[in-house]
């Protein structure tokens, strides 16, 4: 520890670096005491009988997000859009939508959870507001899903409900911060690393030949297609394959496992930002082959084309690797959910929990079975 202290303050970058990391993780530490303070003052729904309109994706979906949080809640029951549609699991259908104020005079429920998936023609308007009236709270479902998730439900969203929320609103001066943040530890993180560019160079060339550097065209903001850098980990041959993880492991150089492993790989992707194709922080840019695929396919995809793709993401220390179109989806609901936060202050949260996720995986990734490395789960999608 001695001579590592020694090192870092003989290089002034490094030390440079080390403070402003410090002092960034030192305000998100205290932000972040305040917040969890101030939410477990004011956590909404807390110790509460709660009455759930729907039965499907969006209230199974809330049921289970309640459950896992123990006594928090008392789900008293659902009813269903339809008699016909099977009710959440464990929990009776309380009667149809049209008795809603029978059955909250018998069930007196503290909070009645709107999760229709559809609400058209349905929605008991007018039971709903007298319950209100009479101290009732109501309230959307896809709400309580965003607070208990930190993502979306993009399949019970609807174009109006984007356009007349609140967030997508970032300001400039916030915008320019971030960018600048952005330029700045990328310029730190290329000269701190630069000694093991060469070595890694060399390192590939005499593992597998070819050439170290490995170009993937890639969509980023607006649409615009630019080459992502990485550090080849991947035999040449074939180089055409799939965008899957899975897909690719056969393909892993022995070297290409260390790389990953350690994550050093991504390197070369500091350029890209100090050239402006990414930011730090941002939704991942996907495989120009990808793109038509998930726009068609992913609600809302295309919104996130409206921000610089980041070499981090909420979606990275949220959730894994996603290797199926429905794994993608889940991975465009945090997207989402970041495009409609981001700010300054949910930019350092990210960077200081994927500084945790990569730790926590390099610890994980110790442990070896029939002779492979583990795949780390977290971490971030990797394409080929």
């Amino acid at each position: 520890m001695h001579y590592l202290q020694l090192f870092i303050e003989s290089n002034p970058i490094l030390s440079l670096a080390c403070a402003i990391t410090g002092m960034a993780l030192l305000g998100w530490a205290m932000r972040a005491r305040r917040f969890a303070a101030g939410r477990a003052a004011r956590v909404p729904g807390a110790g509460e009988r709660v009455l759930i309109l729907g039965s499907g994706p969006l209230a199974r979906e809330l049921i289970q997000e309640m459950r896992g949080r123990g006594a928090r809640w008392t789900i008293l029951g659902v009813i269903p859009e339809v008699r016909s549609i099977e009710p959440a699991p464990l929990y009776p259908v309380e009667g149809a939508l049209e008795d809603l104020e029978r059955i909250v005079a018998r069930l007196k429920p503290d909070r009645i959870v709107v999760a229709l998936d559809e609400r058209r023609g349905c929605l008991p308007v007018g039971s709903l507001l007298r319950s209100r009236v009479r101290g009732v709270a109501v309230e959307d479902g896809v709400e309580i899903d965003v607070r208990l998730t930190r993502r979306l439900a993009i399949d019970a969203l609807t174009p109006s409900a984007l356009i007349f929320a609140r967030g997508f609103n970032q300001r400039r001066l916030a915008g320019l911060v971030g960018r600048g943040m952005s330029l700045l530890l990328a310029a730190l993180g290329v000269a701190a690393t630069a000694p093991l560019w060469p070595l890694i160079v060399v390192a590939i060339r005499f593992d597998s030949g070819g050439p170290a550097i490995f170009v993937q065209e890639r969509v980023g903001r607006g649409e615009r297609k630019f080459g992502l850098l990485k550090f080849r980990t991947m035999r040449t041959q074939g180089s055409n394959g799939s965008s899957w993880v899975d897909d690719n492991t056969a393909r892993i150089t022995r070297l290409g496992r260390v790389l990953r492993w350690s994550h050093l790989d991504e390197l070369p992707q500091l350029l890209n930002i100090l050239r402006g194709d990414m930011d730090l922080v941002g939704p991942r840019p996907h495989p120009v082959s990808n793109f038509e695929l998930f726009s068609a396919r992913i609600p809302y995809y295309a919104l996130r084309a409206l921000v610089r793709p980041g070499l981090t993401g909420w979606a990275q220390v949220r959730y894994r690797y996603a290797n199926t179109l429905q794994e993608e989806s889940e991975k465009m609901r945090y997207d989402l959910y970041y495009i409609k936060h981001r700010s300054l202050w949910l930019d350092l949260r990210i960077l200081a929990r994927t500084v945790r996720v990569l730790l926590l995986g390099l610890r994980r990734e110790k442990t070896v079975h029939d002779g492979h490395v583990a795949t780390p789960r977290p971490s971030g999608v990797r394409a080929a």
